[in-house]
């Protein structure tokens, strides 16, 4: 699944089309029956921001366009001249270059969703003190490599970056919310914020768990771990040496 990086990629790719008034288009039959196109076409787009996994386009008469890219969805800007294949979700075209979007099986008319989101990761600077205190106000018998995934209490991390961040931190995604410090929680935020932040910038840091079970841990030697974890089941990857409960 795209996480907060990725979407933050995209608003700044985006930007290209800000300040045009733009075609839109709706090629593929599912997002064509949600009427986003039609609404939009021709307007202006004001503003566009990435928020935890959302992305926000803002187009004149307070419209707001919230796209959620689910598992495998992707948006990229191109030359306006450009062979559009296939059947794309949506189509912006500006004067000189278009924004195509595949696979993004979310697309509403509104904000509401991203309004309830906890602070965005990737903010500048994150706002680590915030999180702390939704933390603090969660079911404190819930494990925390869980709540890392729960986008009400921070916005923007998903499975990759919650493993990679406890095992910098050095903290088991086993560890249940009470059972974890605030200098324990705050460590796994920065280290969250730090390797987002270099892979936005186009420093992707080396992958130590992630999608590495059964591969020694480049810290310890010891074999890394993975199992699923939560409602959603959502694979974790740990080292049990360098990561104890």
């Amino acid at each position: 699944m795209p996480e907060g990086d990725a979407l933050h990629r995209a608003a700044r790719q985006l930007q290209t089309l800000v300040g045009e008034a733009v075609t839109v288009e709706a090629p593929h039959p599912r997002a064509r029956a949600t009427g986003v196109a039609e609404r939009l076409d021709g307007r202006v787009l004001e503003a566009v921001e990435a928020r935890g996994k959302n992305l926000l386009l803002r187009f004149e008469g307070g419209y707001v366009l919230r796209s959620h890219l689910r598992m495998n969805g992707s948006w990229r800007v191109l030359p306006g001249d450009a062979e559009t294949l296939g059947r794309p979700w949506l189509v912006l075209r500006g004067r000189g270059s278009q924004a195509v979007l595949r696979g993004g099986s979310v697309l509403e008319l509104t904000d509401r969703a991203a309004r309830r989101l906890g602070p965005d990761i990737l903010a500048g600077p994150p706002d680590i003190e915030a999180m702390l205190e939704r933390f603090h106000h969660a079911d404190q018998r819930r494990e925390l490599g869980d709540a890392l995934l729960d986008q009400r209490l921070v916005a923007g991390v998903g499975n990759l970056w919650r493993a990679e961040a406890l095992w910098h931190a050095r903290v088991s995604p086993w560890r249940s919310l009470a059972e974890t410090t605030d200098e324990e929680l705050r460590a796994v935020l920065q280290e969250a914020a730090r390797l987002m932040q270099a892979s936005l910038h186009g420093r992707r840091p080396e992958r130590k768990v992630y999608r590495r079970a059964g591969r020694p841990c480049t810290r310890c030697g010891t074999t890394i771990a993975s199992r699923g974890q939560g409602d959603d089941n959502r694979i974790a990857y740990w080292c049990p040496t360098c990561q104890a409960k």
